[in-house]
C-alpha cells in the first residue's frame, strides 16, 4: 500500500507504482512469491453463433495476473494447467460463471484455445477455474496474462513499469512471505528501494512532503477504510454494520422489556394456577422451569418467523446492504447455530424476571386473592417502572436521531453550494473512443437544438466524486508559498453555466488556456489577499507544468465535494482545444419547461444525435442536482434505518406502556369504584391515572436528551459544514413520544374509569 503526506496531510492508496513488482523479485529478500495485477475496464468480444462477434460493454473485476497469483490464491481448476496457464503473453484465464457468459454451449475443455478480444487486445483461453462460491474480496472473473502489456503498447504504457513517481490504484502488488520473514524486514527494504529508485527532491523535503510503502495483512484489506480494496468494489463499512448491530440489539432489548411488562401485568390471571400447582408439590424450581420454557416456545416461534422473513426484508434494505448478501441459511449453517444461542440468550433475558416474580407467590395469599398485596402495589413496582424508562429512552433517541440525519440531509440537498444545480445535464464522451473532432461537431448539434439555453465542454461538474490536483508557487517577495490546488478545466460558459460568482476580474476565454487562470476565494486567502481584487494579475510559479500562469479573476467559494469536506483551494483554466482530457465532458442548461414532456423531448433528441456521433456507446446523462444527492446516498440509507427502527421501538413501547396501564388499572379498580362513588369525573380519573405516566415519560426525555446531544454532536462533527442541532429536535421527539403514549394508554385508563363503580367494588 502507498503512504503520502502533503504539508503534514497524509493520504492513502491501495495502488502502487507500476515498477514495483518487478523490483521486490530481483531486490528483496524473504519474499516468496510476487503476484502483481493490474484491473481494467473493457468491452469483451467473442465469437458467437454462426461466427458472428458477441460484444460486451463495459465488463469489469478484469485484471492483468501472472501464475504466482494462483499459487498465492487457491482455485479449483476446471480445465487448462495450472501451472503454465498464464506464462506467456496473449493467454487468458477464466472463471467458470464467465466462461459460460462468453460460450454458453461449450464444455470447460472445448474453450480452451478460443479468442477474447479485450478492447484490441486478443487473448487465447488458456484454463477455466471454478468460480469462488464463498464471501471473497477477489471477484475478478477474467485473468489475462501480465505480459500481454508489452513496453510500447497502450496498455503496457498504462502500466507504466518504469515511473517510479506514478501511484494507480488500479495497480496492485500481492506478496507471500517466505517462512520466518517479518512484514517489518520486508517494509523496510522496500521502503529503501524506493529511496534509492525515487528519491525525493529537495523542494519535496522543504515543503514537508514524503511518500512510502506499507505491508498490509491480507486479512485487514476487507474492513480497511483508509486504503480500500479494488478499483471495482470498495471495503466493508464497519461502522455501518457496528450500527445495524446497534439498532439490532436495541430492538431485541425493547422486545425484552416489553415481554416482562405484559407477562407481569397479566399475572393477576395465572395467580390461581401457580397457587393451586404450589399446593400439589410444585417446587419454585419447577415453575421457573416451566415458566422459561414458555417463553422459550414464544421466542422460538419469533425466531422461525424472523428467518421467513429475512429475504423480504433484505429486498427493503437492497440500496443499504451490500450487493451478494443474502439469507443463504443453507450454505452457511453457522447461522443456526448463532439464532439457537441468540434464542436461548433472548428467553433468558425477557423470561427468568417475570419467572421468578411468578414462582414467588404464596399459595394462602393467592387462593384468597391478595397475590398482588405489599410489594407488589403499582405504587411500589420500581423494576417495572425503570425498564419502562429503559423503552422512552432508547424510542426517544431513535426518534431524535431520524429527525437530525433527516435535517442534515435536507440542509445539504438545499444549501447554496456557490453554483446552480437545477436543469442541468451533463454527459462525459467516452474515453476509449472520444475524438476531437467528433466531440466538437456534437457540441455544434447540441447547441443548436431549441431546448437547450446553454453549453460547456470541459471537465467534471463544479462538485463531483473525481479530483485532479497540482501544486503551485507563489512568491510575495519574502518568501515561496507552495500549495495544493484541485484543478478543473473548462471553457468560457463554464462559470456563467453554472452561475458561479466572479467577485474580482473577469471569466476565462480560449486564448487564456496557458496563460492565466480563475481562482476561488479560498485560495486567495491563503495567498494573503483580503481584497479578491488584489490578487488579479499576480503571477504563479509552476503551476501544473507550466512556468508562470496569471490569475485573471476571482471566483466565489463552492463546494466541490460534499459537505463532509472542506472547501479547499481551486482554479479553473480554459480548455486546451487540442486536448481530449481536457474537453471530454458537456455541461447542459436546459431551458425552462414550456408544457410538460419539453426536457424528455430533448433529451431525447440529444440521444439521437449522440448515436450519430458515437453508434457503439450508450447514451448516459445526468441530471446535476440528482448526482449530487448521490453524495449523501449513505446519510439517506441510515435515515431510511433510522425511520423504520424509529417506527418499530414505538411501537414496542407503546405495547409495553399498554401492559403497564392493563397492570395499574388492575391494581387500582377498588380505588377507582370508590373515587367515583365520592363524585370524581371520568377526566379525573383518567388524568390520575395518566399522570404517573406522563411522569415517567418526561424522566425517560431528561435522560436521553444529554446522552442523544453528545452522539449527535459526535456524528455532525464529520461534516465541514452541517445544520445546527436545534433545541426543537429534542421537544419534537418528547412530543411525539408522549402522545404516542397517551393515545396507548388512553384506551385502558378511559375503560377503566367508565366502569360502573358497582362492579369495580364487587371485584375481587
Amino acid at each position: 500500500m502507498s503512504n503520502y503526506s502533503f504539508q503534514g496531510n497524509p493520504s492513502y492508496s491501495y495502488g502502487v507504482c507500476g515498477p514495483l513488482a518487478g523490483a521486490i523479485k530481483s531486490d528483496v529478500t524473504g519474499v516468496e512469491l510476487t503476484a502483481p495485477l493490474y484491473t481494467l475496464g473493457t468491452d469483451v468480444t467473442v465469437t458467437g453463433k454462426n461466427n458472428q462477434p458477441k460484444k460486451f460493454k463495459g465488463v469489469d473485476h478484469v485484471t492483468l495476473a501472472d501464475q504466482n497469483y494462483f499459487k498465492i490464491f487457491q482455485y479449483k481448476w476446471l480445465a487448462g494447467s495450472s501451472t503454465t496457464a498464464l506464462d506467456a503473453p496473449y493467454h487468458v484465464v477464466l472463471t467458470s460463471d464467465q466462461a459460460k457468459l462468453y460460450f454458453p454451449t461449450l464444455s470447460y475443455d472445448q474453450m480452451i484455445g478460443k479468442v477474447v478480444t479485450y478492447d484490441t487486445l486478443k487473448t487465447t483461453v488458456t484454463g477455466i477455474v471454478q468460480t469462488i462460491t464463498q464471501n471473497t474480496d477477489f471477484s475478478c472473473h477474467d485473468f489475462i496474462s501480465f505480459s500481454s502489456a508489452a513496453p510500447k503498447t497502450a496498455l503496457g504504457n498504462n502500466l507504466q513499469l518504469d515511473q517510479w513517481n506514478s501511484t494507480n490504484s488500479a495497480s496492485e502488488v500481492f506478496i507471500k512471505l517466505a517462512p520466518h520473514t517479518s512484514a517489518a524486514n520486508i517494509e523496510r527494504q522496500v521502503n529503501t528501494l524506493l529511496k534509492k529508485k525515487s528519491p525525493p527532491s529537495a523542494d519535496e523535503i522543504k515543503r514537508g512532503s514524503s511518500r512510502s510503502f506499507t505491508v498490509q495483512p491480507l486479512k485487514d484489506i476487507h474492513f480497511d477504510q483508509k486504503y480500500g480494496t479494488f478499483d471495482y468494489s470498495g471495503p466493508a463499512n464497519k461502522t455501518r454494520l457496528y450500527l445495524l448491530l446497534a439498532v439490532a440489539g436495541f430492538l431485541l432489548i425493547l422486545g425484552c422489556i416489553n415481554f416482562i411488562n405484559l407477562t407481569t401485568a397479566q399475572a393477576t390471571q395465572r395467580a390461581k394456577e401457580i397457587g393451586i400447582r404450589k399446593t400439589m408439590g410444585s417446587s419454585r424450581a419447577q415453575l421457573v422451569i416451566q415458566f422459561l420454557s414458555e417463553t422459550f416456545l414464544i421466542t422460538l416461534i419469533a425466531v422461525i418467523i424472523s428467518v421467513a422473513l429475512t429475504p423480504v426484508i433484505l429486498k427493503l434494505f437492497s440500496d443499504f446492504i451490500a450487493s451478494g448478501v443474502k439469507a443463504d441459511f443453507i450454505h452457511q449453517p453457522g447461522i443456526f447455530l448463532f439464532l439457537f444461542g441468540l434464542t436461548v440468550i433472548v428467553s433468558v433475558l425477557s423470561g427468568f424476571y417475570p419467572a421468578l416474580m411468578l414462582s414467588g407467590y404464596k399459595p394462602v395469599l393467592v387462593l384468597k386473592n391478595q397475590a398482588q398485596s405489599n410489594s407488589h402495589k403499582t405504587r411500589n413496582a420500581w423494576m417495572r417502572k425503570s425498564l419502562t424508562v429503559s423503552q422512552f429512552v432508547i424510542a426517544q433517541f431513535f426518534i431524535m436521531a431520524t429527525v437530525l440525519v433527516s435535517k442534515q440531509i435536507y440542509y445539504a440537498l438545499h444549501k447554496d453550494l456557490g453554483f446552480k444545480k437545477d436543469a442541468i445535464v451533463f454527459i462525459d464522451s467516452p474515453w476509449k473512443h472520444r475524438k476531437l473532432t467528433t466531440n466538437r461537431v456534437l457540441a455544434n448539434k447540441l447547441r443548436a437544438l431549441p431546448g437547450i439555453e446553454m453549453l460547456s465542454v470541459g471537465t467534471a461538474a463544479p462538485s463531483s466524486g473525481s479530483t485532479n490536483t497540482t501544486l503551485a508557487t507563489y512568491k510575495d517577495g519574502k518568501k515561496d508559498l507552495s500549495t495544493e490546488v484541485e484543478v478543473k478545466y473548462a471553457d468560457e460558459n463554464y462559470i456563467k453555466l453554472y452561475k458561479i460568482k466572479i467577485l474580482a476580474g473577469r471569466n476565462i476565454q480560449a486564448g487564456d488556456s496557458t496563460t492565466g487562470l480563475a481562482i476561488n476565494e479560498k485560495y486567495a486567502r491563503i495567498l494573503g489577499f483580503t481584497n479578491p481584487n488584489d490578487a488579479v494579475g499576480k503571477q504563479l510559479e509552476k503551476f501544473n507544468g507550466l512556468k508562470n500562469v496569471r490569475i485573471i479573476g476571482v471566483i466565489g467559494d463552492f463546494y466541490a465535494h460534499s459537505l463532509q469536506s472542506p472547501i479547499n483551494p481551486l482554479a479553473i483554466l480554459a480548455s486546451g482545444a487540442n486536448d481530449t482530457y481536457q474537453t471530454g465532458t458537456f455541461h447542459i442548461a436546459l431551458k425552462p419547461e414550456i408544457t410538460a414532456g419539453d426536457w424528455n423531448k430533448t433529451i431525447a433528441a440529444m440521444g439521437k444525435i449522440w448515436k450519430e456521433s458515437y453508434p457503439d456507446d450508450d447514451f448516459n446523462y445526468q441530471f446535476y442536482d440528482k448526482s449530487i444527492a448521490q453524495f449523501y446516498g449513505q446519510e439517506q440509507n441510515t435515515s431510511t434505518l433510522l425511520t423504520w427502527a424509529t417506527g418499530l421501538s414505538i411501537l414496542i413501547s407503546c405495547l409495553g406502556l399498554l401492559g403497564l396501564a392493563i397492570y395499574t388499572t388492575s391494581q387500582r379498580t377498588k380505588e377507582i369504584g370508590v373515587r367515583k362513588v365520592l363524585g370524581a369525573s371520568v377526566t379525573q380519573i383518567v388524568t390520575l391515572l395518566s399522570t404517573e405516566l406522563v411522569l415517567l415519560i418526561l424522566l425517560a426525555f431528561v435522560i436521553v436528551t444529554p446522552l442523544a446531544w453528545l452522539a449527535m454532536n459526535k456524528w455532525m462533527e464529520t461534516y465541514s459544514d452541517k445544520t445546527t442541532i436545534s433545541w426543537w429536535i429534542f421537544a419534537a421527539s418528547g412530543a411525539v413520544m408522549l402522545i404516542a403514549a397517551v393515545v396507548t394508554s388512553s384506551f385502558q385508563t378511559i375503560k377503566a374509569a367508565i366502569v360502573n363503580p358497582v362492579k369495580s367494588l364487587r371485584s375481587e
